[in-house]
């Protein structure tokens, strides 16, 4: 009986970082993938994936480190999927990142920003408000697992608490799987998402058989000792309901514009509190709307950056798809007293062109587009009246295909771009990108 070839250990020098975090290496003029493994090092590598374009490999040995790396902080890294750069100090990670966006330009749309913004960096640890926690029954271990998925996704990290979520929840996420496993349900509980606004946190357990209320009362019973807002989801989005407290208040604030916003604990809000307030300070400068001006925001959702260019444009127009989210950014306009901004619900990766909404002068316009980027919008749409357009990306390849877009067909310049550390110790890469008509506007 022949036994199966071991994966070889082969020494690589890595000289760049992937997209999704991987030290980049050449075996034999072949890529390869190491995972954990960072730009400058020699390692030792095994090769356990063999593709016909690249190889992947697991790092052995570090021979000879970098100079950016340091003791990932969190117990789980390696296992947990939810990290994959702890092992790179912050100020590297952001400066890969950017180094990503830039290469994107140029490669995807041979372009390049007429000036670079410096990144944008906030809280690094503790940053995550938002999130959705898996949930499983492990026979093996005799108990529940709650946390983000592993590298290999078939698995639920086994994880005792983490290192970016909210600290309120980060540190209770062992207490939040033995609850788990007290209840009669717990098989039945699929996920818990987390949502943590500036009050209680939010964990809702979304269950898949009924609840019965012997765990109603344990459930109960775990809100009040650790203080979480506790919410049920026996179905779909609208069956959210809460079950503990009886009055509960959800928000975040961005004390600078004086504004609250209410939101529900599935609505997409930006991740990293502390980030976005940056975000929107940085995005208010770089469109700089004056008074008499009509803002166009597109992608608005519970109006994040449409309050606060209310707070000094004339009038502001915001269209986002999501019905729920529009009458939640109606809301929060009323509740601040503003009373400039037009809420519109419309679909924005369907035809547009006969929406009222779209006709009309705009002198400035914001994009905030899913990660899917706004080709179809801008295929419909070229904004001849606006000077400056803004656009908010989370994902590079998009942005540059769209900007290549912007500049080739539509007459704009790509005046101003940079990252933003929304996610660290993540691949992801958040962006921001000023565009400018020649002529037109006001120089930046």
């Amino acid at each position: 009986m022949s036994k199966r070839k071991e994966a070889p250990v082969v020494e690589l020098a890595v000289d760049d970082l992937s997209h999704d975090g991987r030290g980049v290496a050449r075996h034999e003029g072949k890529v390869v993938f190491v995972a954990d493994a960072l730009p400058g090092e020699r390692v030792r590598a095994q090769l356990h994936r063999r593709r016909r374009d690249f190889d992947e490999a697991s790092l052995v040995e570090v021979l000879e480190p970098s100079a950016d790396r340091v003791i990932p902080r969190c117990r789980h890294f390696g296992v947990c999927g939810g990290c994959v750069l702890q092992h790179l100090a912050p100020q590297a990670q952001i400066a890969a990142k950017q180094r990503q966006l830039l290469e994107n330009f140029r490669r995807l749309a041979d372009l390049a920003p007429a000036r670079v913004l410096p990144p944008l960096t906030a809280d690094v640890w503790h940053y995550r408000r938002k999130a959705r926690l898996s949930v499983r029954h492990v026979d093996k271990k005799g108990r529940v697992l709650v946390g983000f998925r592993e590298r290999n996704a078939r698995y639920v990290a086994d994880i005792q608490r983490c290192e970016v979520l909210d600290e309120r929840v980060g540190a209770q996420v062992q207490a939040i799987a033995e609850l788990v496993g007290s209840l009669d349900i717990a098989r039945d509980i699929a996920q818990i998402e987390v949502a943590a606004g500036q009050d209680m946190p939010v964990l809702v357990f979304r269950h898949l058989a009924p609840l019965p209320e012997a765990d109603r009362e344990r459930l109960i019973a775990f809100g009040q000792q650790m203080q979480f807002a506790i919410y049920l989801q026996p179905g779909g989005i609208d069956s959210v309901h809460r079950l503990w407290p009886e009055q509960h208040e959800l928000y975040f604030t961005l004390p600078r514009h004086q504004l609250r916003y209410d939101f529900l604990p599935l609505d997409f809000v930006q991740v990293n509190h502390s980030l976005n307030q940056a975000m929107v300070d940085q995005a208010l400068e770089l469109l700089a709307p004056a008074d008499g001006e009509r803002v166009l925001d597109l992608f608005c959702g519970l109006g994040n950056f449409s309050l606060p260019l209310a707070r000094h444009a004339g009038e502001v127009v915001a269209v986002e798809g999501e019905a729920g989210l529009v009458q939640r950014a109606r809301d929060n306009a009323r509740n601040n007293g503003i009373d400039n901004v037009q809420f519109h619900v419309a679909d924005l990766a369907g035809d547009i062109r006969n929406q009222a909404w779209a006709q009309g002068r705009h002198d400035a316009v914001l994009i905030d587009p899913p990660r899917s980027g706004a080709q179809e919008l801008l295929s419909q749409m070229r904004f001849p009246d606006a000077s400056r357009l803004l656009y908010i990306s989370c994902h590079p390849g998009s942005l540059a295909r769209d900007a290549g877009i912007l500049v080739r067909s539509h007459g704009w310049r790509l005046a101003a771009a940079g990252v933003m550390d929304m996610f660290p110790h993540t691949g992801h890469v958040e962006s921001i990108a000023l565009f400018e008509r020649p002529g037109k506007g006001r120089s930046h």
